[in-house]
């Protein structure tokens, strides 16, 4: 058995990090605009894109598996460095070049992820500062004259008891 369904896996990998490479791109643009109805709509499509990941790498997980059982190798190899051992020339060449390619993509999403997460970090510090603006302030900056204090008549209290 070949890795092509390995590659086709990776291919679509790619193609879908991608797409959430866009997205967080935009999602950076929304986010500076202060736009929260986009905003909700991108996080809908990002978790459409989140799933359809999610699924590409369970395929390229059985992809893997059915190659690896196929050359009578151990299936505890699980990168794609220890798998291209395993591959033709051909499709090793093929296997790094498409490891490279997703390693960029997602890099390159981690960035943009970190810069997004900047952003809202400061948009909620600036909410912050405007709302303890809004806030009464509980010092008080004028002069009081403090309370004097009765004198001391002995034991009694404020209530006469003998009365």
């Amino acid at each position: 058995m070949s890795a092509t369904a390995i590659v086709t896996s990776l291919e679509k990998l790619i193609m879908l990090y991608q797409s959430i490479n866009s997205l967080a791109k935009l999602k950076t643009e929304i986010i500076k605009k202060n736009d929260t109805d986009a905003l909700s709509q991108l996080l809908i499509d990002e978790q459409k894109q989140l799933k359809a990941i999610e699924q590409t790498d369970k395929e390229r997980e059985h992809a893997v598996k059915a190659f690896l059982q196929s050359k009578n190798a151990p299936i505890t190899t699980t990168t794609l460095t220890d798998l291209s051992a395993w591959a033709d020339e051909s499709e090793r060449t093929q296997l790094e070049t498409l490891k490279n390619k997703l390693l960029v993509e997602v890099s390159s999403l981690k960035q943009e992820n970190q810069l997004n997460q900047q952003l809202i970090y400061q948009s909620l510090q600036f909410i912050n500062v405007s709302l303890d603006m809004f806030r009464p302030s509980q010092q008080e900056f004028n002069y009081e004259k403090p309370v004097q204090q009765q004198p001391n008549r002995g034991s009694r209290s404020m209530f006469d008891s003998k009365a």
